[in-house]
């Protein structure tokens, strides 16, 4: 353990001493007007330059985000200027016809996200993503502002899709699939989520109906790709919550690059403003890295690796929880003995070797692997008090509780252990010929987890214990003697030891043409996933038993662009969608694991279309979807907190159906800002009982988010970040039947402020002075839930002894909190 801050250390001092350089490049053929070669064409850019061999062909190296302006010249030609606008790291071809009479002028910028658009994609920018203020500032925080995105829990990084849980989304960073812990229940615990912004170069993001080449999920796809660095340039991030520090660097010869981050996060200022009174002590903290060496201009070797070591303390004292009308107020007063003692370890590793066989043939070969050791410890026992609340004013006991209604006490127990090894092995290509391009893949996944799942609960009130829900005979204590044996009201115990096997491949095609005037493009390609599941189980709950299962998912996808004089795009997208069960999707509610779960399958139908337009001769654009969604051998799930419980029973089926709107430009010249709307409906029919909301039922969503600037002082900036969802279905016992309980949970408002003064930019660079050194360097203060709304993510229920009554008493999130930040950069 000693020697890791020290591996850290040499990293950042080994690309520190890496010197600058540029990494785009240019490269092609320059031919005649009779289409035959041109030798000894003079290629020059400022004082470098290259010519052309017997062939016309010339490969030219450029620096990268700036205009760069080249002159192809020759002696029996009319020379051509062109002026190339290329991002990091990028390879462009230019094949240039040279005419003996006319000179030619020409300006390349690649910046159009209109491929994208077609795929139904949205992309996101990274300097947004980092200055947009919240208290799980990031990635996922800016995709809880789109339309079907939702949590309703601000201490989580995990979000819902259209009617999806925590577990249907795929990410991947570079190609590479990364995961999330197993054991987390709460948000407070969960720490850092995997990606760094710090070392983001591309965001995209797809709600549905997604492409064959992106892995078996139900929901969405989050795909990242992290920066080809181009020169030495450090970030720093500090505030209250936390820090971080990134570096990035290129070698002298442009074939070495990388890119390193640190990140440490407390949530100490946001749990303790909440109403339990704790000795809160977490400490969340990873470091990353992403490497490429290119061996040739033929093959290129990456590497990214992580660390991430989560540790999380906790031991609550006091609670009061004021609830209640105003004519009759009432109150939980909670007294704790004990603590919570969490950690969660997780390394992974990846590989990946891409081979450029030619201008039309791409080869990739992966290998990854995921390490992840968690445990969760904690005794807690909590006595309670529940009662009426003193509502004099001017009485010294003005809100304490005068009369108690409910005593008791409940002791939860746990000891919960996981390993995980996820191994994987995939070889990826690309095809391009004339318009049509041909992706495939096969990929192999070993999945070995071994899992110790021990918890119990007691609860005890007015000096009885309560016996488990659902219990024969009945117990009527206090008013009628039970003489049989004690029993803990849950009780969950398990060991598991269980490998999957995976093996999985896809092939698709796409192509752009015309039909007409108007531009076309498709998509459609299919998926094939295997796999089979062995558990040797101890639990005797458990099958023990070993399965193997095969699907095919087909997906097509349609887009057109009229040639109108409006700028429309439509699309549509639909296909077969599976989800293969997870480790935590076999495990049902007493810790067993039920190898024969199938596969969930879901019909997706996406219809789309993107309205471009000016007004106040600024950009905008209004992005609609309407989607349906039929799902058949539903695994259902109850979800508390961030937790999801599946029963391991593919005994359900669902529909979702939904609008999404987004309305995104330039409401303030020179900045983005979007305003965003959602609607859907879920509902699901266990064992054909009839339909009923599914624990992600977010009927309606309103969020946006918007930046802005002092006209008179423009170094100082406002962004700001509102997210208004309606209440879930939830807020039940997590043992209770679904079907008896259908209540809602309060509607979440949230609205998250921040202001940043602006020392040095782009804009504003010094050449003395102490920001010098800086290229950028701003120091802002943010306020977390400013209008201080009480949300409740879960309910705690208790016991009324004399009226048998059970009352919900709301868990609340965070109030309103203040931080502060600066930002730099070297």
């Amino acid at each position: 353990m000693k020697a890791k801050p020290a591996l850290i250390s040499f990293l950042f001092f080994f690309l520190i001493t890496i010197s600058y350089s540029q990494t785009a490049t240019i490269k092609g053929v320059i031919l005649d007007e009779n289409n035959q070669p041109i030798e000894k064409v003079n290629i020059t850019a400022g004082t470098s330059g290259t010519i052309t061999n017997s062939n016309g062909f010339y490969i030219f190296k450029i620096k990268a985000n700036q205009d760069v302006i080249i002159e192809f010249t020759h002696l029996s030609h009319k020379k051509i200027v062109s002026t190339f606008h290329l991002k990091n790291g990028e390879e462009y071809e230019f094949n240039p016809v040279m005419s003996t009479s006319i000179e030619q002028i020409a300006t390349v910028i690649v910046t159009n996200n209109r491929h994208k658009e077609v795929e139904g994609i949205v992309t996101l920018k990274p300097e947004t993503i980092r200055k947009i203020p919240g208290a799980n500032a990031g990635v996922e925080n800016l995709l809880l502002t789109l339309p079907g995105v939702s949590n309703n829990n601000e201490l989580s990084t995990q979000y819902s899709v259209r009617g999806g849980n925590y577990d249907e989304n795929l990410v991947y960073v570079n190609d590479i699939e990364v995961y999330r812990p197993f054991l987390v229940r709460s948000g407070q615990q969960e720490g850092l989520s995997f990606v760094n912004t710090d070392l983001v170069q591309n965001v995209d993001f797809s709600a549905g109906g997604f492409q064959a080449k992106y892995g078996d999920k139900l929901s969405s796809v989050l795909d990242i790709t992290y920066k080809t660095p181009y020169q030495l340039e450090v970030n720093a991030d500090l505030s209250l919550l936390g820090g971080s520090l990134s570096i990035e660097n290129i070698s002298k010869d442009s074939k070495f690059t990388g890119i390193a981050g640190i990140r440490y996060r407390d949530n100490s200022l946001l749990v303790n403003a909440k109403e339990t009174e704790t000795n809160f002590n977490p400490a969340f903290a990873d470091a990353q890295a992403y490497f490429t060496y290119k061996f040739s201009n033929k093959f290129h070797l990456s590497f990214l690796g992580n660390i991430s070591m989560n540790r999380y303390n906790y031991e609550p004292q006091t609670r009061q929880t004021n609830f209640g009308t105003l004519s009759d107020p009432m109150a939980l007063l909670v007294f704790y003995e004990g603590q919570e003692k969490d950690r969660y370890q997780t390394y992974f590793g990846a590989f990946k070797g891409t081979y450029f066989v030619n201008d039309h043939l791409n080869l990739k070969l992966i290998a990854s692997t995921y390490h992840t050791t968690e445990e969760e410890y904690f005794d807690i026992l909590a006595q309670y008090r529940l009662g009426e609340v003193n509502t004099n004013i001017g009485d010294e006991n003005l809100g304490e509780v005068e009369f108690s209604q409910g005593i008791g006490s409940q002791l939860n127990h746990g000891r919960n252990d996981l390993d995980a090894l996820i191994t994987t092995i995939e070889h990826k290509g690309r095809f391009n010929i004339n318009d049509n391009h041909i992706e495939w893949s096969v990929k192999y996944t070993n999945e070995d987890i071994r899992d110790r799942l021990i918890e119990w609960e007691i609860i005890d009130s007015a000096g009885f214990s309560i016996r488990p829900p659902k219990t024969l005979p009945t117990n009527e204590q206090p008013y009628i003697p039970y003489n049989g044996p004690l029993e803990a009201f849950q009780n969950v115990r398990a060991t598991n030891n269980t490998q999957i096997n995976r093996l999985q491949a896809y092939a698709q095609w796409s192509k752009r043409s015309k039909i007409g005037t108007s531009d076309v493009w498709y998509n459609a390609g299919v998926r094939m996933h295997n796999w089979n599941v062995k558990d040797d189980a101890s639990s005797t709950l458990s099958t023990g038993s070993k399965t193997s299962q095969t699907v095919f998912s087909p997906r097509v996808q349609f887009a057109i662009k009229p040639d109108w004089e409006k700028d429309m795009l439509f699309r549509i997208a639909t296909g077969l969608y599976y989800q293969p069960p997870f480790y935590r999707e076999l495990r049902d509610a007493n810790g067993a694991v039920q190898p024969h779960v199938k596969a969930q399958q879901s019909f997706h139908l996406v219809l789309g279309n993107d309205y471009s337009f000016k007004m106040w001769d600024r950009p905008f654009k209004l992005t609609t979807e309407v989607y349906y969604k039929n799902l058949t051998d539903v695994n259902p799930y109850t979800l508390e907190n961030v937790r999801i419980r599946y029963r391991a029973n593919n005994n359900a089926k669902a529909y979702a159906y939904g609008l999404d709107m987004r309305l995104n430009g330039e409401f303030v010249p020179g900045t983005e800002s979007w305003f965003s709307f959602g609607y859907l409906k879920t509902e699901e029919n266990i064992n054909n009982r009839g339909y009923i909301s599914r624990p992600t039922d977010q009927r309606l969503k309103f969020a946006a988010l918007f930046q802005d600037y002092v006209p008179n002082v423009p170094s100082m900036k406002m962004y700001l970040n509102l997210v208004y969802n309606t209440g879930l279905p939830g807020g039940s016992p997590s043992y209770a039947d679904p079907y008896e309980y259908q209540n809602r949970l309060p509607a979440y408002k949230r609205a998250d402020l921040g202001l940043q003064f602006v020392l040095v930019d782009a804009k504003k660079q010094f050449t003395n002075g102490w920001k010098k050194p800086f290229k950028e360097l701003s120091f802002g203060f943010e306020i977390f839930n400013i209008f201080d709304v009480q949300n409740a993510i879960t309910n705690t229920w208790v016991r009324d002894v004399y009226s048998k009554r059970q009352y919900a008493i709301p868990n609340y999130l965070t109030p309103r909190v203040f931080n502060v930040r600066t930002t730099m950069k070297f």
